[in-house]
């Protein structure tokens, strides 16, 4: 009903309020919803790239991927443990469970997809959901830097980037803006 479709989109609406580890180029921290919006517009953009993928099983992963950071708050990926991770899960099951059940086993079955990484389209959204965030740091003014960050820039996501070629060569192209940075 419209009720429960409001209440659902007043929930989710703290993934505007929550932000991450990453600033913005003009000096302010990043929401979790502009990750997640970026994102998409990266998989939307490297369709091409990959005829035999449904983009829009990709799009929908990437945009919804951090929900469960609407209850638990953004923990960045080198301070995050398994059991943040179970945290994030039982806060996407709990936040679908108020929408109809055809959308909520549709998105569950993405959250399980996506944790699994087996198909190409899981694949290919971990592998931008990585890259997005070393973009982000490169955007970032370096005083937003933490030390670990300047290695950490250049190896981030590299396991998640070997399946596909294509990734592999942004990654690559990423990896020269920060050297240079």
């Amino acid at each position: 009903n419209h009720r429960t479709y409001i209440d659902f989109l007043n929930k989710i609406e703290k993934l505007k309020c929550n932000t991450r580890h990453s600033w913005t180029s003009s000096g302010r921290q990043e929401s979790v919803a502009e990750h997640s919006w970026r994102l998409a517009v990266m998989a939307m953009l490297c369709a091409d790239e990959y005829p035999d993928l449904d983009i829009n099983k990709v799009i929908k992963m990437c945009l919804i991927h951090d929900f469960g950071e609407a209850i638990t708050g953004d923990i960045p990926a080198f301070l995050k443990t398994a059991q943040n991770e179970l945290d994030e899960d039982v806060a996407v099951t709990k936040l679908l469970s108020v929408l109809p059940a055809d959308i909520q086993t549709e998105l569950q079955s993405l959250f399980d997809e996506m944790n699994a990484r087996e198909t190409p389209e899981a694949k290919l959204f971990k592998s931008l959901d990585n890259l997005e965030a070393l973009v982000s740091h490169n955007k970032a003014d370096i005083s937003t830097w933490l030390p670990r960050e300047y290695e950490e820039n250049l190896t981030y996501g590299q396991k998640n980037c070997e399946w596909s070629a294509w990734v592999k060569e942004l990654k690559s192209e990423i990896k020269k803006d920060s050297i240079k940075k």
